[in-house]
């Protein structure tokens, strides 16, 4: 597949079951991440509104850092899902929501790669800091055959520093 061709997710997604913590394993850059964040972890929870409250954490110049956003799922098959960190108030602007799409997930809902449309984005997510090697590379080599730039990709360190 090339990266221009158009890119399919996962058939859908059991939303309850992917809430909860997910750590960064691997990333594309990005201008809003710092290169040099450590132990970079992600907690999905339900809004009563049905969106989905994204809270992002990771470690940057010793400190902890905290982005709060939401997550609205596109259609009914929750795998693509519009993410914002605008200010609650500004959330209505169009435009100003990133791509959120889930590409490939195992069965107990244990490693997830996410990533955009456009290929700009990446994520290789686990519910563990680590993950097995060869499972990485089972995904680093999904991602690569879907056409994104995973020569780029930035291995993100977990230090034990709990950040969920």
């Amino acid at each position: 597949m090339s990266a221009t061709s158009p890119l399919t997710t996962v058939a859908s997604i059991d939303l309850p079951r992917y809430l909860g913590t997910w750590y960064e394993i691997d990333r594309l850059p990005m201008r809003h991440e710092p290169e040099a964040a450590t132990d970079i972890s992600a907690h999905y929870s339900l809004n009563p509104d049905g969106s989905i409250r994204v809270q992002n954490r990771c470690i940057d110049n010793g400190g902890m850092e905290e982005s709060i956003g939401q997550a609205t799922a596109v259609d009914s098959t929750n795998s693509k899902l519009e993410v914002t960190f605008l200010p609650e108030g500004l959330r209505w602007i169009p435009f100003t929501k990133g791509d959120y799409w889930i590409l490939k997930i195992d069965e107990a809902y244990t490693c997830a790669l996410v990533g955009s449309p456009d290929r700009k984005y990446l994520w290789l997510l686990s519910r563990q800091p680590q993950m097995d090697p060869a499972t990485r590379q089972h995904y680093i080599a999904y991602a690569a055959q879907l056409g994104f730039a995973v020569d780029r990709l930035i291995h993100t360190p977990h230090t034990g520093h709990s950040t969920a």
